[in-house]
């Protein structure tokens, strides 16, 4: 190669070289000086983007504790016909009910207290601003041995009392309900026995209630269920210790043991090694493969916006949404919005939001 042209060969990379280094001396007038100061998303934002986002705390710092601060729903108003019931209605239900000649002369516990429903025409034909449908409310309630199902009236304050029928199902459990069933069974003298003779202490047991059902025609008319024990010696996660074949049924009403079925004499209680879950005990030499931190950012916000407390619009979409005691998450009313007609069209007046969860755990030898 001839001297001139390779000098003219050199000169465009060495320019582009210069241009560079130029431009990256306007851009960083001064160097940071570290790594830590560099990633510290407080002054570099531009580094912080969803693939190298570090979560940094200056040295000497203190980490200033986020707000646990709950928001107050006392004062919470319905906006739409499905909203759930407020605090204030609910309140206004339990009292309208403790002067109700059915509760008055007796014990009662309240299982379910949920809105009814409007019709389904009025809420079709309901729009933002209308008056809301008459708002009421469907309570299951126990009192004088007996389930019964009631509709109150908000606007009214009418309380109707529904016949329920002989084979009308049991209510849903209350926390009241499971309390009683873990206790009673350490009330029967052969239960206890039975533990003793299991080779666990009493002290060292758990028992948990496992299915509220209807267990034949002998048991008709009483609230039973069914609990089985477990050995927390040696483990807090007492689930891999169960007391095999061991189940006991429990009046929920009466607050007796109805049956002791023991059928696992010779089957013994799983050891404990090894079922401790929690990572302060695990050993250092079994720990592998720890994860790296994940950060997921949205720079812009969400997508979604939420109004009235339970209307949710996303993308071209919106709908109602609200918690349910017995389904879970309820969707309503949703709808789209044409792209080309810009009209919101309906798709579904109710669905209900099923989440299946199962867990597999192996029993340590």
């Amino acid at each position: 190669m001839e001297p001139r042209n390779f000098l003219r060969f050199l000169f465009f990379p060495l320019t582009l070289g210069i241009l560079v280094l130029f431009f990256t001396w306007l851009t960083f007038t001064h160097a940071p000086p570290s790594a830590v100061e560099l990633l510290d998303c407080a002054t570099n934002s531009p580094w912080c983007t969803s693939k190298n986002r570090i979560q940094h705390q200056p040295p000497n710092q203190p980490v200033t504790p986020k707000s646990t601060r709950l928001r107050d729903h006392t004062l919470d108003t319905p906006h739409h016909p499905l909203d759930p019931l407020t605090v204030q209605e609910i309140r206004k239900i339990r009292t309208l009910l403790s002067s109700h000649a059915l509760f008055r002369a007796s014990p009662y516990s309240l299982h379910t207290v949920e809105l009814e429903e409007p019709e389904k025409s009025l809420v079709i034909g309901w729009k933002k601003g209308d008056p809301l449908p008459p708002r009421k409310a469907t309570v299951v309630a126990r009192a004088r041995g007996a389930s019964h199902v009631l509709t109150v009236d908000l606007s009214t304050e009418e309380v109707t009392v529904h016949q329920t029928g002989k084979h009308s199902g049991y209510p849903m459990m209350t926390v009241e309900d499971m309390t009683t069933a873990t206790v009673v069974p350490l009330t029967s003298a052969e239960f206890n026995r039975t533990i003793v003779g299991r080779g666990v202490n009493l002290t060292d047991l758990a028992c948990l209630p496992i299915s509220l059902g209807w267990f034949g025609k002998a048991e008709e008319g009483r609230r039973l269920i069914k609990v089985q024990c477990y050995s927390m010696k040696d483990t807090v996660n007492f689930y891999m210790r169960p007391i095999e074949g061991l189940t006991v049924t429990v009046d929920l009403d009466t607050k007796q043991v109805v049956k002791i079925s023991d059928k696992g004499k010779t089957i013994p209680i799983p050891k404990a090694s090894n079922t401790d879950y929690r990572f302060s005990t695990m050993e250092q030499n079994r720990v592998m493969d720890i994860l790296n931190p994940i950060s997921l950012e949205q720079p812009k916000g969400p997508s979604f916006v939420i109004e009235d407390d339970h209307l949710v619009k996303w993308a071209n979409w919106e709908f109602h949404l609200k918690p349910d005691a017995r389904a879970g998450v309820i969707i309503s009313r949703a709808k789209i919005r044409d792209p080309d007609s810009g009209e919101l069209r309906n798709v579904m007046y109710k669905g209900r939001i099923w989440v299946r969860v199962r867990s597999h755990a192996a029993r340590p030898a």
